[in-house]
């Protein structure tokens, strides 16, 4: 899909530091302080335009959330939906890359991660940008208390079997698999805006959770 250029993004995104931070690694071992609270943090990779991370801040006040995204045409609209929210105090977009996540975050520093929708990248070549990849999950486990999660929703079958796969294979425990989350939508669901445009024409959401297993 090809970005339609905004030039006035990174301005835009300067002139709100107390919602997005375009220098994150700053923050390294730090977000605690960053929110001032010792709340739990969740994190999701690849957060879009925001609606599902703004969803989440504005529902569950006792959770920090921080949304990652890596394109400036993008994260400017989450950040215009953050500021039409009264910028939730719980809530931070991060401009940054889903590889760079242990650059951001010290080790256990995130209690969950969310991918939602991500990329498929269908090409065999190019199963290595898959964010559910176990070059992926490494990262994801370094950044994870022990026993962390992560919450996986996408509307491509073909994406959520290579994860349940890829997971399983990293030796992560499968909590709960949907093949077909809104025929039985549990009632905190929080919808993205792919989700609500792919189950309005009545393809099937699949959704996991799953957890690192401690030795």
């Amino acid at each position: 899909m090809r970005l339609r250029n905004k030039p006035w993004a990174r301005d835009f995104m300067q002139a709100h530091p107390d919602a997005l931070i375009l220098e994150p690694e700053t923050l390294k071992r730090g977000w605690h302080s960053e929110f001032g609270n010792a709340h739990p943090i969740h994190v999701e990779v690849g957060t879009g335009k925001g609606q599902f991370i703004i969803g989440m801040a504005l529902a569950n006040p006792d959770v920090n959330y921080i949304g990652i995204e890596h394109f400036d045409n993008v994260i400017v609209s989450a950040l215009e939906k953050a500021i039409e929210a009264d910028k939730p105090s719980n809530l931070r977009l991060v401009r940054a890359n889903g590889a760079d996540l242990e650059a951001v975050f010290e080790n256990g520093e995130v209690d969950r991660v969310y991918l939602n929708f991500s990329d498929p990248w269908p090409k065999t070549r190019h199963a290595k940008r898959r964010l559910t990849h176990e070059s992926f999950l490494r990262r994801y486990e370094a950044i994870l208390v022990p026993g962390g999660e992560i919450h996986f929703k996408t509307d491509n079958r073909k994406l959520f079997e290579y994860s349940l796969v890829s997971m399983s294979d990293y030796g992560m425990k499968l909590l709960d698999v949907a093949l077909d989350l809104h025929a039985d939508l549990p009632e905190d669901n929080i919808m993205t805006e792919y989700e609500e445009k792919f189950s309005k024409k009545g393809q099937p959401i699949y959704r996991l959770e799953s957890k690192f297993v401690t030795l």
